[in-house]
């Protein structure tokens, strides 16, 4: 009897087959080195990330506070669960999910997560974990609000297939994370990287020859090589650790992306760009704002135009691209209204390190110094967030004078979130 089952095309197993050799390749290289290789703490872990933290990061897509925080969220390729475990901590109310295609990452992400007080895979666990790939995501149940994604498109053989298959995953009002790298700032590494493969030669596969090689290489070129500059001035430091320079210059498998190669990766997923997660390195005025007749020419430009502009002009910048991207509805605030503002209910922002002093790190790490009334204001914020019938920015403007361009500035800086006065009463 004939098969009634149409046949694949020979053209898609070998391509199907191909895929899979490179995937069982990425999988051996963190399975020698599994990465990030950042130690296990018997304590929650310092510091943040805002990108991982829901309420700074879904203010800094929407410019409001979301309306629920008992979210699910995926980090997709967790490898040995750095990020696993801050997604947890920074979001208390959260279910996490990671899932990678190292089983040896894995071993270490659930011992990092029970080490620090996150008893993983338990019954009462806010974490569990799956070895599984980017390309099986849909074998997870239910949608995520938050995706968090970095450092692994690039290292898929179809990051096409693979965003697609996250995005299929995002529920309606979600938000993904993604950091991908940028081929401009990366020239010197590409180049490393082919010229440790050709000395491998048919040794190529083998990662801690190549790890050792490498290292040779390096110590034998002229102090003022190209590429031994650029790997002191930037990488060094965390490529003293095996794991790190393996990851960067022996990786089997790596795409880099320009604007033009990023937005259709974008635009395949279907999903809506919000911004660059670090939008400082997009602005132009770093570049250009001593010519204002140059900056004058620009505004012609398309957004996408500028962007492309702006890492020709500054490749060594532009290692990687660290952005969201957003399943509507998603709601939208520019707070221009100076009634909107005032009606508002205002609360500190998270992520700050060194509250309550003057002098603080913001979200960014960077160190701010607080006015007296800047400070008063934020202190109100704090206590307005435990009274059952909070405050409007208005009411604390009534005690505190620092005027509502003042707190645009604290806005602007992410230092408070708002909510909508309506929001308050749906």
């Amino acid at each position: 009897m004939l098969n009634s089952q149409p046949s694949q095309p020979t053209s898609e197993l070998s391509s199907q087959a191909a895929s899979q050799t490179v995937s069982a390749a990425v999988a051996k290289l963190y399975d020698t080195y599994p990465f990030p290789p950042e130690p296990l703490l018997d304590a929650p872990p310092p510091g943040f990330n805002w990108r991982w933290n829901w309420l700074a990061a879904y203010n800094f897509c929407t410019e409001q506070k979301p309306v629920k925080q008992n979210i699910r969220i995926l980090d997709a390729g967790c490898g040995t669960g750095v990020g696993t475990e801050y997604l947890v901590y920074l979001n208390p109310q959260a279910q996490v999910v990671g899932i990678d295609l190292s089983a040896g990452a894995l071993v270490l992400a659930k011992e990092r997560c029970q080490k620090s007080g996150v008893a993983a895979d338990s019954a009462t666990s806010r974490v569990e974990f799956h070895h599984l790939s980017l390309y099986d995501a849909d074998q997870l149940e239910g949608e995520f609000d938050l995706i968090n994604c970095v450092g692994v498109l690039h290292h898929l053989p179809d990051p096409i297939r693979g965003i697609q298959s996250l995005a299929k995953k995002l529920a309606p009002g979600g938000l993904m994370h993604i950091f991908v790298y940028g081929e401009l700032g990366r020239w010197e590494i590409k180049l490393m990287q082919q010229a440790i493969a050709l000395l491998q030669g048919n040794q190529r596969g083998d990662y801690r020859d190549g790890v050792q090689l490498g290292r040779k290489i390096f110590s034998a070129l002229p102090e003022n090589n190209r590429l031994v500059k650029r790997e002191q001035e930037r990488w060094s430091l965390e490529n003293q650790r095996d794991e790190c320079f393996a990851d960067m210059y022996v990786h089997p498998q790596e795409i880099d992306y320009s604007i033009d190669t990023l937005f259709e990766l974008i635009n395949a997923s279907g999903l809506e760009f919000i911004g660059f997660s670090n939008p400082r390195v997009w602005e132009l005025e770093r570049l250009l704002g001593k010519a204002p007749e140059l900056m004058e020419r620009s505004q012609g430009l398309s957004d996408r135009q500028r962007y492309r502009l702006i890492e020709l002009l500054d490749p060594e910048t532009i290692t990687h691209y660290e952005f969201f991207l957003g399943r509507n509805p998603l709601p939208q605030n520019d707070w221009s209204s100076d009634q909107a503002l005032l009606a508002a209910i205002p609360e500190r922002s998270p992520c700050m390190d060194g509250w309550d002093s003057r002098c603080l790190f913001n979200y960014d790490y960077q160190i701010i110094n607080l006015t007296e009334n800047e400070w008063r204001f934020l202190k109100a914020c704090d206590r307005n967030s435990q009274q059952p019938e909070q405050q409007t920015v208005e009411q604390i403007l009534a005690g505190v004078d620092l005027g509502i361009e003042g707190v645009r500035s604290l806005l602007n800086q992410q230092l408070i979130l708002l909510t909508p006065l309506f929001q308050k009463f749906t």
